[in-house]
């Protein structure tokens, strides 16, 4: 990959980034949204299952959520890594020639 390429990609990268933050719109989470449109829809509506286990407080759910993202991309990075250099040792070299004059 060039050069240019790269810084091109890694500028794209800061700017996903970063726009988001500048737009200065709230961020809520799909649970939240789900609950109000079903709210809204549907006045008398009531849950058919209940969590078994809820966290004490926010900041813990988004520690226990990241720790999941962690340990999701841990396994994905493995796996991918993995299959990389499976396939770079099955690869036949190219461009050589066997000599019978050992």
């Amino acid at each position: 990959m060039g050069k240019n390429r790269t810084l091109w990609l890694l500028l794209a990268v800061v700017v996903l980034a970063v726009v988001p933050l500048l737009m200065g719109g709230e961020f809520g989470g799909a649970d939240g949204a789900a609950a109000e449109l079903i709210e809204a829809e549907n006045p008398g509506f009531v849950p058919w299952a209940n969590p078994l286990w809820e966290p004490p407080s926010g900041e813990i759910e988004s520690l226990l959520f990241a720790l999941q993202a962690a340990i999701g991309a841990f396994v994905i990075g493995y796996v991918v890594g993995r299959r990389h250099e499976r396939s770079k040792t099955t690869q036949k070299p190219e461009g050589r020639a066997v000599s019978d004059a050992a």
